[in-house]
């Protein structure tokens, strides 16, 4: 189980290092294969860009936690916390590999992980159900960087993650 200290960097530092990363959710595992970063207040296509809101005020806190928010009034979203205390960051888990089949799409991983609203603001990093933790290894050539989708501002950040080998 990964210690706070390992997310309290940059997100788009995170988001490449939790490439390959197992996710523990209750009894179930699964590797991380993709990833983007949101960075706060220096990125317009963040939740935390415009301050602290009701719904953001997670990204503002410790790193380490799960931001969970439905987005199109029907899927949930899978973050985690990024940044020291007090400055807004988050990695967006966009994709997972989990018993040989490739899960694409961040409302789908939530809903075959069955991670809820009930989720939401719980410490990866203390939850002994709910967690990330070494999975496999990846050399700087197995992975690919790429713009964001699913936004309209902050197109210009390479900041979208994907392994090639698992694929």
């Amino acid at each position: 189980m990964y210690q706070p200290d390992f997310y309290a960097e940059r997100s788009s530092i995170v988001a490449r290092k939790i490439l390959g990363s197992q996710l523990v959710f209750n009894d179930q595992k699964a590797i991380i294969t993709e990833t983007e970063a949101y960075e706060g207040n220096n990125d317009p296509a963040s939740h935390a860009y415009k301050g602290i809101t009701k719904r953001n005020k997670i990204m503002f806190g410790e790193p380490g936690f799960a931001y969970i928010y439905l987005i199109y009034g029907m899927h949930l979203c899978l973050n985690i916390t990024t940044f020291p205390c007090g400055q807004p960051g988050s990695v967006f888990i966009r994709a997972i590999l989990m018993n040989d089949t490739y899960i694409n799409g961040p409302g789908k991983l939530t809903k075959v992980l069955g991670i809820t609203m009930n989720e939401n603001g719980k410490s990866l990093c203390q939850d002994n159900s709910f967690y990330l933790t070494n999975g496999i290894s990846l050399q700087t050539n197995q992975i690919i960087r790429l713009p964001r989708i699913g936004i309209t501002k902050g197109l210009d950040k390479l900041w979208r993650f994907k392994t090639k080998i698992l694929l």
